[in-house]
């Protein structure tokens, strides 16, 4: 998923489909508003939640055959709009992964602390090249488990704390460096070896890579992310059912924001 003009980074249409939903429902009802923004705090992050570090995340056989299947994917099915601006190849949604993915969901429940479904899971295959821009995720990436398989020295990356929806996000030349310095947000750094892995609130916490540290010829990072959202609202997640979820038929007129978001894979980031 792409950024619009009002939220400048990665990964951000949903919040923009967001507030414009809210936008257009004040214009109806407060009670039409708040039933909306009331439906979507489930989608929303306690303060208190810090990440959680695991070691040892994957059996040795299944880490094996992870970084066997990752040897023997096809090149021509890595998506590459990525690569220059990531330095990364990506692949959504292998069935390998997705069995990964729901034999990992009870343990990401047991983490957080809530009933979970699996949202999607992408391999990212991180190259000389490869950053990670200051971002957040959208809700599709409530939960994230970002696993390790490889790598050719440990890589560090940074979470802010559990903030609000930056709903009202003033776009700056400097935005990222400021929210970075800012002593409100304090961030974390972690750093994780092969096989370890780290649960954090993707839509609810600034997160980012610095570029990856020239210490080889070839420089890399594989890693894995496991997404997951609350149990049940696979429907509510998505904008292209508001309008007929709430009864509003003015959520249509977000469709300029939904149309940029993947139908091929019901508004899942890409």
């Amino acid at each position: 998923m792409t950024a619009c003009s009002e939220f400048p980074w990665y990964d951000s249409l949903w919040l923009k489909a967001y507030t414009q939903a809210e936008s257009l429902l004040s214009k109806r009802s407060t009670s039409a508003t708040a039933e909306f923004v009331d439906a979507m705090d489930v989608f929303r992050v306690s303060p208190k939640f810090n990440e959680i570090q695991i070691n040892s995340i994957l059996s040795k056989p299944t880490l094996e055959r992870v970084r066997t299947i990752i040897s023997n994917v096809d090149p021509a099915l890595y998506e590459k709009h990525e690569f220059l601006k990531f330095g990364r190849l990506v692949i959504h949604d292998l069935p390998e992964f997705n069995t990964i993915q729901q034999e990992l969901t009870s343990h990401v429940e047991q983490a957080v602390g809530e009933p979970l479904e699996a949202s999607y899971n992408f391999l990212s295959l991180y190259n000389n090249l490869g950053k990670c821009d200051l971002h957040m995720d959208s809700p599709y990436a409530k939960w994230t488990l970002d696993i390790c398989i490889d790598q050719s020295a440990i890589w560090p990356i940074y979470f802010s704390e559990v903030v609000p929806w930056p709903e009202g996000f003033t776009p700056e030349d400097n935005w990222q460096s400021n929210i970075i310095s800012s002593s409100e947000r304090k961030f974390r750094e972690y750093t994780l070896e092969p096989n370890q892995a780290v649960i954090f609130a993707g839509s609810s916490q600034w997160h980012y890579r610095n570029r990856i540290e020239q210490r080889f010829k070839q420089n890399f990072c594989h890693l894995l992310f496991l997404h997951f959202i609350p149990l049940g609202t696979k429907e509510l997640i998505n904008p292209r059912n508001w309008a007929r979820l709430f009864s509003a038929p003015e959520l249509n007129g977000i469709d300029d924001v939904i149309s940029r978001l993947s139908p091929d894979q019901e508004a899942l980031p890409r």
